[in-house]
């Protein structure tokens, strides 16, 4: 049976980025993925949480899609965590509507692989920059993945752009599709290196 996938894609400035262009153009046309951008659907920071809550509910692997923001998550995400995720419904004694959904960040990054190291220009690993992310999923019973990360993007040509595009395309249709055990990603630093064994 497929999976249903939920993408929260979060850019206030979409249309001048190519990154995201290319991925968000090769998303899969299917029933079950489902496309949801928040700046185009709360442009007022007005969130529906029943609304979203209702989606979060009729899909299995929820994605946070987003560029990295000051080694963060834009703004209206951080606000659809902050409201959404509710004590006593995500979280809590007995908040498990989330329990056992899996959750995928997937990031787009201006600078280089190599500055998100110890003794890059970044200073911390990509891993660490997101773990307040991972902490949240673990909180509401849910499975963080590894991080799906595109780097690089200020570097790009169009080529890379359409590749990266692509590889996003064939992980959504895999994820979708094919029975995966979550334990064989223990492994991998990236999602990126662990569906890269899948799509040879």
């Amino acid at each position: 049976m497929p999976s249903k996938i939920l993408i929260l894609f979060a850019h206030p400035l979409f249309e001048k980025s190519n990154a995201n262009g290319a991925l968000v153009r090769n998303i899969p046309q299917s029933d079950n993925i489902t496309f949801h951008d928040l700046y185009q659907e709360y442009p007022d920071f007005d969130i529906d949480v029943r609304r979203e809550q209702e989606l979060l509910l009729l899909h299995d692997i929820i994605i946070w899609h987003h560029p990295m923001y000051w080694y963060s998550c834009p703004p209206l995400l951080k606000q659809w965590i902050d409201l959404v995720l509710e004590h006593g419904w995500a979280y809590g004694k007995d908040g498990t509507a989330l329990k056992d959904k899996m959750v995928l960040q997937v990031i787009t990054t201006g600078g280089k692989k190599e500055n998100y190291t110890p003794r890059g220009k970044d200073r911390f690993t990509i891993i660490q920059l997101v773990e307040p992310f991972c902490q949240t999923a673990r909180v509401c019973n849910m499975h963080y993945l590894p991080p799906f990360v595109f780097h690089g993007a200020h570097f790009m040509e169009t080529e890379d752009f359409e590749h990266n595009g692509e590889i996003y395309g064939k992980a959504l249709q895999y994820l979708e599709n094919k029975d995966f055990d979550i334990s064989e990603m223990a492994d991998y630093y990236y999602f990126n290196d662990w569906i890269a064994t899948k799509l040879l």
